[in-house]
Formats: structure tokens, sequence, C-alpha cells
């Protein structure tokens, strides 16, 4: 069975579980795409790691706003059941661009529930990373949990 037969698996991690090394090979390559620096050599010398760290993660790390754009993504949000937050949850989807899919509220139990949604992140307009941001520091959500992306 060879590396291309092998099924390619994908993880949302946030950013203080990463390796630091991943995170300069992030760095390494924003340089290289401003024009900041030239070449590889000048980029991992900046950021402080090797060219074969480099090339070894570079088409493996990006930042998730980057490669969401045009994707749809499915999470989950634990939140109180209170009149309105719901509202404020679908607002905060649309104020970043976000198409929704499909959605579903579980009946609440003691209080909490579970919403299930699938949205379409629209290209070259949303922005996934600020909108899971803002939906988690809304009051009334317990937590918000990404399932996959497309």
């Amino acid at each position: 069975m060879g590396k291309e037969s092998e099924k390619k698996k994908y993880y949302v991690v946030k950013e203080r579980a990463v390796p630091e090394v991943l995170i300069k090979v992030v760095e390494a390559k924003k340089l290289l795409d401003m024009g900041k620096v030239e070449t590889v050599q000048d980029a991992t010398e900046q950021v402080g790691i090797s060219r074969s760290s480099f090339y070894k993660y570079k088409d493996d790390i990006f930042p998730f706003h980057e490669e969401t754009r045009g994707k749809t993504l499915t999470f989950i949000i634990s939140m109180d059941d209170e009149p309105g937050l719901l509202s404020s949850v679908l607002q905060m989807i649309a104020q970043y661009h976000g198409n929704i899919l499909t959605i579903h509220q579980s009946i609440p139990i003691s209080g909490v529930a579970t919403l299930t949604l699938s949205v379409a992140i629209l290209p070259n307009e949303g922005d996934a990373q600020a909108m899971v941001e803002a939906i988690e520091r809304c009051e009334g959500i317990h937590y918000l949990k990404i399932l996959g992306r497309e």
C-alpha cells in the first residue's frame, strides 16, 4: 500500500496545541507570499527553522481562515436555551458571510440545547476563523466544536 492510497485525515487544532515548528513554517510561508524575502533559505533563517523542516511541513499546515473560504464547515454548539440566543448565532454567521446549509437544534435538556450546523463559507468573502471566535465569545455559548470541513 503506497502513500497515494493512504486516506488523508484532517484535524482542526487550536493554536496553543500546535508545535512551534509548524507555526514557524506558516510564518515562513507568509514571508515568502508577501515578498518580504526572496528565498526559502532567507525565510527559514528569519523565523529560526531548518529548510528541511520547512519542506517537510509546508504542504501540511495552513492558517484555518486561508483555506476555509469556499468550503463547508460542520460544527456543533452547546448553548443555553435562552430567547434570542439562536437568532444571535445565526446573525453572526451571516455577518461573517456564512451560508447555512443545514441546521438542527435538539430539544433543550436542563436549559441547554445542542445546535448542529453546516455552513458554506463564501469564497473571497467569508472569514471562518473570525466567525467561530465570535460565536465562542457570545454569552450563553458553552462550547463550539468543529466536526468536519469539506
